[in-house]
């Protein structure tokens, strides 16, 4: 079988978002290529005790990505396109030309998994379903992971600064909202941290079996974590679900241009009084997304940063 391989030119800066923005478009798992050094933190979670020695970092990073080669890639491609033009729009992503080529059949979809060891995020040891745990201290909570094509391993600083939002704002018996779940890893911490519902709603058909074998990895069947698979901004099967009672807290860890209009609409499935966390912000958009939230009726309560990202903690009023 052939693939089609299409290559964005990036910056390193700027490619952790143009990844977050392919797999917006409908993209199922990225490359990326560049020439930046392991960081301490990231030689810890490879088990390396030094950075491998390279060519000095350029700035330059290239993000690709493998449609088959027997379908046709129009349509994807336009998303794509247009989503790199309005990125380009209001931040720096570099040329964003696209490259293509064809491969020879390759398990692209897995190969990330050489790259994805076990790391904390805090007290939580995230595991991926391929590892075995290494000896955890006690109080460590132990959370198993295979996201899949879903997007969510916790690896991502903005996955991370919700988990520690969550940790911090969530009460035990909680009903939990997470708008865009993908894994459902943010949906299963908060099951693990005590909340007694939570619903998960993502449009990619493919969070539903990711979240479904997490749920079970973890011996959360019956947790009380229901899936649902639609956009809460128009789709009236998943706004009839959301409204059946109001939620305590609600996650959203997206991408600026959807939590703007998203705000809106899901303050309507909040309790007064409830959190938000709002995250998958970066930090030149951070005003954008505060003005959208205070306009919404909730009241910014804390803003919490990790590199170029940033999350948003908000009250309903």
């Amino acid at each position: 079988m052939k693939w089609n391989r299409f290559t964005i030119e990036t910056t390193t800066e700027a490619e952790d978002l143009v990844a977050a923005t392919l797999a917006e478009a409908g993209v199922q798992g990225v490359e990326i290529q560049d020439k930046q050094p392991l960081t301490q933190e990231e030689c810890r979670e490879m088990f390396v005790d030094l950075a491998p020695e390279g060519l000095e970092d350029d700035g330059v990073a290239y993000v690709s990505f493998y449609l088959d080669a027997q379908e046709d890639n129009r349509e994807i491609l336009e998303r794509v396109e247009e989503a790199l033009r309005e990125l380009k729009s209001f931040t720096d992503i570099g040329p964003a030309s696209i490259a293509s080529s064809q491969t020879e059949d390759r398990d692209w979809i897995n190969n990330w998994k050489e790259y994805f060891h076990q790391f904390y995020v805090d007290d939580i040891l995230i595991v991926p379903s391929w590892e075995r745990p290494r000896e955890t201290k006690p109080g460590t909570m132990l959370l198993h992971m295979d996201p899949g094509t879903a997007f969510g391993t916790g690896m991502h600083e903005t996955t991370q600064l919700c988990i520690r939002q969550i940790k911090k704002y969530i009460q035990p018996g909680v009903r939990m909202l997470d708008v865009g779940t993908g894994s459902g890893i943010l949906g299963m911490v908060g099951c693990k941290l005590g909340a007694a519902y939570v619903l998960g709603t993502d449009l990619d058909p493919c969070a539903a079996s990711a979240v479904a074998e997490n749920l079970q990895a973890n011996a959360l069947e019956d947790a009380g974590f229901e899936m649902i698979i639609g956009n809460i901004l128009d789709d009236e099967k998943v706004q009839e679900r959301a409204g059946q009672a109001p939620f305590d807290l609600v996650t959203a860890n997206i991408l600026a241009d959807v939590l703007v209009p998203l705000a809106p609409v899901i303050v309507r499935y909040m309790k007064p009084g409830a959190i938000c966390i709002l995250s998958g912000i970066l930090d030149v958009k951070e005003a954008e997304v505060r003005q959208a939230a205070e306009q919404a009726g909730m009241e910014v309560v804390e803003t919490a940063a990790q590199g170029e990202w940033v999350s948003l903690t908000a009250r309903k009023r």
